[in-house]
């Protein structure tokens, strides 16, 4: 019976219905811990949009200013057409036609918002749950588990509002089937594209910690993701493809993070590859 700073292990001893009572209490805290930040934002309402959701549209937004700054560069340099570049150059209007519509984009919003800002708690509460399982050795290799995951995930949802929200922004409110037919954008629907691109980054930031676990139950391998190297770049490509504007510049944009996090997934499957074998090996010596 294992113990640990002189108590046993309640992972020892409790009972599946004493396992889920201990899992009630990890969502309640954490739904609660969500709750407080969803009210926050719920009740910062004008900071929440005028200075968050409704800023990537803007030409002043940083990443439209940069791809404006961009063309006009390569224009000048290489005399491109700046328009094949600068994206949301002009005032996008927002409109609302449903009564309860700024309502209950209020509330969308501010659950979202909510949710990202109390990850890093969500995630806590997820990790407290887990740990007492845990060996002795596999705490000592999950170490900062609740940081790296915080980390990426708002890393991603950084990179989805910075950068691929204005551009899914730029073309689709642009596109345009016939001339005759004039884009008037529904509040509804710009929120569900800011906040649903905007989360999903963040878990697609994930893919690492996935790969991480994974590979420690032994049903991801390095061998496996090195052999399918192309396959999975081919994956991220059409993945960039659906998340972005249909260009080859914002695909290849969007793409070389998620090689970039591929990369780092298949060298830290590889460091567990070699943790695992170094402990297998040296019971063998004894």
């Amino acid at each position: 019976m294992r113990k640990k700073k002189g108590k046993i292990r309640e992972a020892d001893e409790m009972s599946f219905m004493e396992h889920l009572e201990e899992l009630r209490w990890h969502i309640i805290r954490a739904v609660f811990g969500a709750l407080i930040f969803i009210i926050a934002a719920f009740i910062n309402r004008e900071f929440i949009f005028d200075r968050v959701i409704l800023t990537p549209k803007s030409p002043d937004f940083p990443t439209n200013q940069l791809f404006l700054k961009a063309s006009q560069w390569l224009n000048q340099f290489f005399n491109i057409n700046s328009e094949a570049i600068a994206i949301n150059t002009h005032q996008l209007n927002i409109v609302n036609i449903d009564m309860a519509g700024q309502f209950i984009s209020h509330i969308k919003v501010s659950v979202v918002a909510g949710l990202i800002v109390a990850s890093p708690y969500i995630f806590w509460e997820i990790w407290r749950f887990i740990k007492p399982a845990l060996h002795k050795t596999e705490t000592q290799y999950a170490r900062g588990a609740v940081f790296y995951t915080s980390f990426l995930f708002i890393v991603g949802v950084l990179f989805g509002y910075y950068l691929i929200t204005p551009l899914s922004i730029h073309f689709l409110s642009s596109y345009n089937v016939s001339a005759e037919i004039a884009n008037t954008i529904k509040l509804n629907s710009y929120i569900g594209t800011v906040t649903s691109v905007t989360f999903a980054s963040g878990v697609i930031f994930e893919l690492p910690i996935a790969v991480y676990f994974l590979s420690k139950v032994g049903l991801l391998t390095p061998q496996f993701m090195r052999k399918y190297r192309k396959h999975a770049y081919v994956l991220l490509l059409i993945l960039s493809a659906i998340i972005t504007p249909p260009d080859v510049f914002s695909q290849i944009l969007v793409c070389i993070p998620l090689i970039i996090l591929y990369e780092i997934s298949v060298f830290i499957s590889r460091f567990i590859q070699r943790k695992q074998q170094k402990a297998d090996i040296v019971p063998a010596h004894k």
